[in-house]
């Protein structure tokens, strides 16, 4: 059987698929805040638990919203900050007594829908995360793309593109610049659009339901954030012309954009016409779990399961 851990920042969960990529057994706990070794300790004890219940023992994909450095061979990016620094994969293997795969949880979410889910079938698969960051994942072939910088798909610290002139600089992101796509396409970055228009805090559900009710600030948010929702989009069918384009997260759930959005991406997309998909993710919040249990193909099962040199 596939373990598949979802590394987030106030949960760690765990699934167990068959090889056919059936669920057999899911379980969650809340991650340690600040604490490595508790955190390792607890993905550690969830995996024996699945194990224990199952009775068998399973390859270990690991989803985390960070990345190993090519570098240094240590996670970075991870917004768990107290994992910054440290060699995950290797300290969990050595826990476990087996091999361990661990990657970005978008390229877990593009797996995942690349495999068996909205892109089952499709060769180039660009999964997107539209939530409280943004973020993104390149599948090719079933394989995760991560790049020689572990940073493919990270469309999200790339510039909105052609910026309107009151859109520049853009606000200020976390990473040190400004006018990053995730300022402008994140669920705060719609908030807060709602927010200037409206004097109202509201999340991008409400937004929505008030723009499907006709009100004229919520539409006029949500048509300003799906121009620039396409812009994005446009930048990176432009350099990767995926087959699929996957819409994961919290905004996703918004289901007008995917029959808004394609609509305007020949608006900016270098081609006479726009035949790549825009489809929202089908295994929902479930997608970095499950494509965490599919790092591992089935060719390369019985070295999933060895145990690692000394």
């Amino acid at each position: 059987m596939r373990i598949g851990v979802d590394l987030g920042g106030t949960k760690i969960e765990a699934l167990a698929l068959d090889l056919d990529g059936r669920p057999l057994l899911r379980r969650r706990v809340p991650t340690p805040q600040g604490d490595y070794g508790a955190t390792l300790g607890a993905v550690a004890k969830l995996v024996r638990a699945l194990e224990e219940e199952l009775k068998r023992r399973g390859s270990l994909g690991i989803g985390v919203p960070g990345a190993i450095s090519p570098a240094s061979g240590l996670i970075k990016n991870a917004n768990s900050t107290w994992l910054i620094g440290r060699p995950f994969d290797r300290d969990l293997s050595r826990a476990l007594n087996r091999p361990v795969r661990l990657a970005n949880d978008a390229n877990c979410f593009a797996l995942s829908e690349a495999v068996d889910g909205a892109a089952a079938g499709a060769d180039v698969v660009f999964g997107v995360i539209l939530g409280t960051g943004v973020g993104g994942g390149i599948v090719v072939t079933k394989r995760p793309i991560g790049g020689p910088n572990a940073i493919a798909g990270e469309w999200g610290h790339n510039p909105l593109p052609w910026p309107r002139d009151d859109e520049r600089p853009g606000p200020a992101c976390y990473c040190g610049k400004r006018g990053c796509i995730e300022t402008f396409l994140s669920g705060p970055g719609l908030a807060r659009d709602y927010a200037a228009a409206a004097g109202e805090a509201l999340n991008a559900e409400a937004i929505a339901t008030l723009a499907d009710q006709g009100e004229d600030r919520a539409q006029a948010t949500l048509a300003l954030y799906e121009d620039r929702l396409a812009r994005g989009l446009a930048h990176v069918i432009n350099i990767l012309d995926p087959d699929v384009v996957v819409l994961g997260g919290g905004v996703s759930k918004i289901g007008r954009l995917t029959d808004t959005v394609p609509k305007l991406l020949g608006l900016y997309v270098f081609s006479d016409r726009v035949d790549t998909a825009v489809v929202t993710a089908h295994h929902g919040d479930s997608g970095g779990v499950r494509g965490a249990a599919w790092l591992w193909a089935e060719d390369e099962m019985d070295r999933a399961l060895a145990a690692p040199p000394p």
